[in-house]
């Protein structure tokens, strides 16, 4: 995933905005009075969603109304499902970088998901 994405996302008030624009396009004037930010603040913010590719623009009249480009925010949505279903692999041992008592503790380590209850 490229930076430029991964700090779009990690700002809340970028968030908070893109969690507005989910929902229908917004002008400039709107995203400042429903998010509480100034003009010139939700602008800033945009800009950097949109070097990140999350979001775009339409003209409509004199303003321009920004959407959640829901195909990008897809493929990230797709990368975070990755990471979080990715298979655990154990430590191939201490040779690897980790200390001997690291592996032992990495060895002996059970997921929540597999443990037992007694």
């Amino acid at each position: 995933m490229e930076e430029k994405v991964l700090k779009a996302l990690m700002e809340p008030k970028r968030f908070l905005l893109l969690q507005l624009m989910s929902e229908r396009g917004w002008c400039v004037r709107a995203l400042a009075r429903k998010s509480y930010l100034s003009e010139s603040a939700v602008s800033q913010h945009l800009k950097t969603l949109r070097e990140a590719g999350l979001i775009y623009g339409m003209k409509r009249g004199y303003y321009t109304h920004y959407y959640l480009d829901k195909e990008a925010f897809g493929r990230v949505t797709e990368e975070f499902i990755r990471l979080r279903d990715a298979e655990r692999k154990p430590c191939s041992g201490p040779y690897y970088g980790c200390s001997e008592a690291e592996f032992l503790h990495c060895k002996a380590y059970v997921p929540p998901e597999k443990r037992t209850k007694e």
